[in-house]
């Protein structure tokens, strides 16, 4: 069993879709970023590849890289799960939490939970997805920003 964590934060902008866990959330604003700077997956995805020691997203897909400009976080997600897969090992769970003030995102956590357990080939009810407010503190509690923290478990063989 191998235990890794990940975070990720990105600036609330205006004139860009709110996609996080996959899911686009009604949103006056969405987050900047190279892909569609969805913060959830991100931060799954440098969970997934640190549990494993196999670095970190910025490694896997850097932001200057053309090819990912656009791209959906969750084939980040998916080629992690690759990664793992090609040295044998798999998700036992995903613990997860979405940092932020507004909007409420209670209403979307188990679609969340569906597509990034379908990509990471495990139950929904391997998959948590939570949310918290910093208390109106710092960038995040004045609604300039988003971050998301994860915490997954894999297990090689099985």
């Amino acid at each position: 069993m191998r235990v890794g964590n990940g975070f990720d934060v990105h600036k609330l902008v205006v004139g860009r879709p709110l996609i996080l866990g996959g899911v686009a959330v009604p949103f006056e604003m969405g987050l900047e970023g190279h892909s569609d700077a969805d913060v959830l997956s991100h931060a799954i995805t440098d969970a997934l590849l640190g549990a494993a020691a196999l670095g970190d997203i910025g490694v896997w897909f850097p932001p200057g890289d053309p090819t990912w400009a656009n791209a959906s976080s969750l084939d980040f997600v998916r080629a992690a799960i690759v990664a793992l897969a090609e040295r044998e090992y798999r998700v036992v769970n995903v613990d997860s939490v979405i940092i932020c003030e507004r909007p409420k995102l209670s209403g979307f956590f188990g679609e969340m939970r569906s597509r990034l357990a379908g990509v990471m080939r495990v139950s929904p009810d391997q998959v948590s997805v939570k949310a918290t407010t910093s208390e109106g503190l710092g960038f995040i509690g004045r609604g300039e920003a988003i971050a998301a923290q994860a915490v997954v478990l894999i297990e090689q063989g099985g």
